[in-house]
């Protein structure tokens, strides 16, 4: 009886002291944001030119390495650069990458990762995959306003910014993600029964 109350005492401590490590809370704005911010304005322009300007620390180094090599063949585009601004874009996107930050979902991204992966896409990362595992077919690929995940600024409305909170979360066609968090109706029955 005593070990079992010794042993009890041991894990409540060890999980009191593990909690706020595993805590997922939103981003805290007076903390800054929860990936660092596009800070290159050639980058900006260049790549948000095709789509959303994806902040250097959403993935590994090894990752954007793997995409900047690849540019003929961009996600079924043609996106080759010239020799040199090729070198400009993909040195800039590797020494900010989530490996080298700081930021609490850089961080994260980089703890969920396996070191044998090398994910291609932002939505093959096991935090973002994970993060967004309660939205319905229908919300996302089923949105003709949202279409895929890889569209992070149709619902993260400062994502521009690095912060991904869930309080500045709207989805297309559906609302705030904060209503959906405390709705009793319909959205929390769609929560309840992952459900459309």
């Amino acid at each position: 009886m005593k070990t079992q109350l010794i042993t009890l005492t041991i894990v409540a401590t060890l999980l009191s002291c593990a909690a706020p490590l595993l805590a997922d809370d939103d981003d805290d704005s007076s903390k800054g944001p929860g990936v660092a911010p596009v800070n290159n304005s050639f980058y900006a322009k260049e790549c948000s030119a095709c789509h959303f300007a994806y902040q250097p620390g959403l993935m590994p180094a090894r990752s954007w390495q793997k995409v900047m090599a690849n540019l003929d063949n961009h996600f079924e585009e043609n996106a080759e650069l010239e020799a040199e601004d090729q070198k400009v874009l993909t040195d800039y996107l590797v020494n900010n990458a989530a490996d080298f930050s700081k930021h609490k979902r850089s961080v994260k991204i980089m703890r969920s990762l396996a070191r044998d992966k090398t994910p291609l896409s932002i939505t093959e990362i096991p935090y973002i995959v994970r993060k967004h595992d309660e939205l319905s077919a229908k919300m996302v690929k089923g949105n003709p306003e949202v279409k895929s995940l890889s569209y992070c600024d149709k619902c993260h409305t400062r994502a521009d910014t690095g912060s991904y909170s869930e309080r500045d979360i709207i989805v297309p066609g559906y609302g705030s993600w904060e209503e959906y968090e405390r709705s009793p109706g319909f959205w929390g029955y769609i929560k309840r029964n992952g459900r459309d």
